[in-house]
Parts: structure tokens; C-alpha cells; sequence
């Protein structure tokens, strides 16, 4: 079986390919893969995961072909930086765009 893991920050990104006989959890193919070695920064107490996009919880099997993705900690809260906008005047167009 083939899965990926993936990480992206913001001056580099990679995605690794993890091979197996059997089935994976998404934390079987994030420690098979060495990308905990590769980034020490990662803290899967803080960073969250997901399967394509979707969040994931560690313990998920996983399917052939799954891309597990770790994510960075958000560095501004999304509620703020809206409220922030607003306060400023600005319009937000649809697909998150400013105007």
C-alpha cells in the first residue's frame, strides 16, 4: 500500500511517500515517513492532522492512496483578522479575495 504525508512551511513543503505491506493509521505513516526527524518543530500535541483537507484524528486507518497532511499552528485567529477588516472598511469578495 502507498500513502503520503505531507508539510508545508512557508519557504519549503514536502511530501513523502510511505510504502507498506499492510494498512496504516495516520500516525504509523507520519513516524514511517521521518518527517517528525526532519522537522523537530512539528508537535503532534499542537499541529493537527487530516486526510485530504479533511481533519483527522491520529488513529484513523488509512486508505490506499491517502495523503495525510500536517498542519502549522494558524498564526492570527481567523475571527480576529475579520473583525479587523471590518473595523477597517474593507469588503472581502467571494473566494476570500480583498477588494
Amino acid at each position: 500500500m502507498r500513502f503520503e504525508v505531507a508539510y508545508g512551511k512557508i519557504d519549503e513543503q514536502v511530501l513523502l511517500v510511505v510504502e507498506s505491506a499492510s494498512a496504516m493509521t495516520a500516525q504509523q505513516a507520519i513516524d514511517a515517513s521521518g518527517i517528525l526527524e526532519r522537522f523537530p518543530e512539528i508537535d503532534l500535541n499542537l499541529n493537527k492532522i487530516g486526510i485530504f483537507g479533511k481533519a483527522a484524528k491520529p488513529d484513523v486507518l488509512l486508505s490506499e492512496g491517502d495523503r495525510v497532511e500536517i498542519y502549522r499552528p494558524l498564526i492570527a485567529d481567523p475571527k480576529e483578522a475579520r473583525k479587523k477588516r471590518a473595523a477597517e472598511g474593507k469588503v472581502m469578495r467571494k473566494g476570500g479575495g480583498d477588494k
